[in-house]
């Protein structure tokens, strides 16, 4: 179970460029062994990007609930295990050709991977 940050935690973090949000997010996924979505009625929120449909993830449960505004303000945080992330998310994402976007900012900017690569650096920090 991941400790909650403060709100000058979230803002600071938040302000971060994308390859470090992405660094900063493997690090808090591994340790807490868990990876956030935005979840409807319907599934999780998804993101579109020039050439691929991306669902977005977070590393803690304050980021992506502060996303959930304006069109999504009736979506939920949800947190997946990583175990479950590695057996199902992973296959079930490439199985339906989505990618990700990791950890993306207030003007939906972040880092965009293949299901596969994400699964890898994931992996890769859990060595470390």
């Amino acid at each position: 179970m991941s400790t909650a940050l403060t709100e000058q935690q979230v803002k600071d973090i938040q302000k971060l460029d994308a390859q470090k949000r992405y660094n900063y997010l493997l690090k808090e996924v591994v340790k807490n062994r868990q990876i956030w979505l935005l979840v409807d009625e319907h599934g999780c929120v998804m993101l579109n990007s020039e050439d691929e449909d991306c669902v977005p993830v977070w590393p803690n449960e304050e980021f992506a609930l502060a996303w959930a505004t304006d069109e999504w303000s009736h979506c939920t945080a949800e947190s997946i295990s990583l175990e479950k992330w590695h057996n199902r998310w992973t296959h079930g994402l490439e199985d339906d050709e989505l990618a990700l976007v990791i950890f993306p900012d207030q003007n939906s900017e972040g880092l965009i991977f293949f299901p596969d690569e994400f699964d890898f650096e994931l992996k890769k920090q859990v060595r470390k």
